[in-house]
């Protein structure tokens, strides 16, 4: 039998309709204006012939036009499938043929890239967002409840294949995930979330969401500016802010002596691991982290660890959220305390699998759990410590990075034979990507970077490039990347 809740933003705009929902620098909106406004869109895209079940992909900047879009979207019951930006055209084409969506919504910002995919992709229907306001409405069927087994937005996640998949994410799974980040974090009356992190990203979407659950405002930025991000964080505005180690690192940076506004409750880390002396320095200036672990796979984070913990457990996740479950396996059986093995998580947050994927969804979902391929362990106080994310993922700012992929892409290159990429340690990004490849002849640098530029979004292209006379590899003749991290210089 199949669990429904009303539908989310009508429901929301019911129970508290002049509370802020949305703010964008002098900007300010209502929970009832962001219906009004999201219910004239819809009949605007229905005037386009988007209906229920239809998939319709988007390219939009954090913008309040967005926010409407994508609550425009769902009030249509159409699947919403997030494009990244910083991707080229071709690897958003992929995506969008991937998904069959039959309409691609953007704006003047992307013109080239949308004419690029239009000519690459001719079926699809292109709507620039300013043209919408043209359009005479057509008439839809206002849902009163939300199937929460119904898909309700896609988004894409490299895998080791080096071919993304569209990981399936349903109205049920940003609900639970709601509900497990209040359990963990709290709910307060007075809460507001900075949002700075892309939209297209679940860390951004998953606030959007949060925001309609629980009645709360969101301040969205359209990309991160550390002096602004601070002055929101000292005005006493802002109760909860997301962040990667990254932008944590330029805050603390941009505060200098100073400190937050003692109402930020709560810095929820995710991207990986925080360095101690970073953490340290948010203890004395009373700055409460809370480091976390998560994917697009689990709706955002999965797993938390609470700022009283943050220093006594160094290089910890934290324990999962109140409707999760997580185990680590080797070899078919659980680990004990200390032992490595592949992380497994559990619960109603979690995707329902990979579209089109059927290979990628019968190896990583077995008997209810989800198998994320990242490996780590839990200590005899159950805290998980994440040891490789997805074994060889590189993390770049926060940006997930599959060296197949981009290996994928070099070894295109008629002059290069072979192909490695690895993670290097940067003071700035945290880690970028690193190439050592096999030719058959002297690939200029220049080339070589004009060659990926055209192919891959900029924060994959390899930052050096090292020729070598061959790969480590296995007796299967497999890659060795753990030998390719002893070659970088140090």
């Amino acid at each position: 039998m199949k669990s429904y809740l009303p539908n989310f933003l009508k429901q929301r705009a019911y129970l508290t309709p002049q509370r802020t929902a949305l703010v964008f620098e002098d900007e300010t909106y209502t929970f009832a204006e962001i219906f009004q406004e999201a219910k004239e869109t819809a009949r605007k895209l229905a005037s386009l012939g988007l209906q229920a079940e239809d998939t319709a992909a988007v390219l939009l900047k954090n913008q309040p036009h967005t926010v409407i879009i994508l609550h425009a979207l769902q009030q249509l019951h159409v699947r919403t499938v997030f494009l990244n930006h910083r991707l080229t055209p071709h690897e958003m084409l992929y995506q969008l043929q991937d998904s069959e969506a039959k309409w691609l919504i953007s704006e003047k910002d992307f013109e080239k890239k949308t004419a690029a995919i239009h000519q690459l992709h001719s079926d699809l229907k292109l709507v620039d967002r300013r043209a919408l306001a043209a359009l005479a409405p057509a008439a839809y069927h206002e849902a009163d409840e939300f199937s929460l087994d119904d898909v309700c937005s896609i988004m894409y996640t490299s895998g080791t294949t080096g071919r993304p998949k569209g990981v399936l994410q349903t109205y049920g799974n940003h609900w639970w995930s709601a509900a497990g980040s209040a359990l963990n974090l709290g709910l307060s009356e007075d809460d507001a979330w900075l949002c700075t992190v892309p939209l297209f990203h679940i860390s951004g979407f998953s606030i959007l969401m949060r925001s309609v659950f629980y009645g709360m405002p969101v301040f969205l930025m359209e990309k991160f500016n550390e002096r602004e991000a601070v002055k929101l964080l000292q005005s006493g505005k802002i109760s909860i802010m997301s962040v990667v180690t990254n932008t944590l690192q330029r805050i603390l940076n941009e505060l200098g002596e100073a400190t937050l506004h003692p109402r930020v409750r709560c810095m929820l880390l995710g991207g990986g691991p925080a360095p101690k002396p970073m953490l340290e320095a948010c203890v004395q200036k009373q700055i409460p982290v809370f480091q976390s672990y998560g994917m697009t796979e689990t709706a955002s984070q999965t797993v938390t660890l609470a700022p009283e913990d943050s220093l006594k457990k160094i290089g910890s996740a934290g324990k999962p959220l109140f409707p999760a479950q997580i185990r680590i396996v080797a070899a078919g059986r659980d680990c004990k305390a200390g032992e490595h093995g592949e992380i497994a998580v559990k619960g109603p947050n979690v995707t329902i699998g990979y579209l089109n994927r059927p290979d990628a969804n019968q190896k990583s979902f077995q008997d209810g759990w989800f198998y994320t391929g990242d490996i780590g362990y839990l200590d005899d106080e159950g805290f998980l410590y994440v040891l490789d994310r997805r074994s060889d993922l590189i993390i770049s700012g926060g940006e997930n990075i599959y060296p197949a992929e981009v290996e994928e892409v070099l070894l295109s290159h008629p002059q290069i034979l072979e192909a490695g990429v690895v993670g290097m340690e940067d003071a700035v990004w945290g880690q970028v990507p690193a190439a050592f490849i096999v030719t058959n002849g002297k690939v200029a640098e220049s080339e070589l970077q004009s060659y990926c530029e055209a192919r891959l979004a900029k924060y994959k292209i390899p930052k050096k490039v090292f020729t070598v006379g061959a790969l480590p590899r296995n007796a299967s003749n497999k890659l060795l990347r753990r030998k390719l991290l002893e070659w970088l210089p140090s």
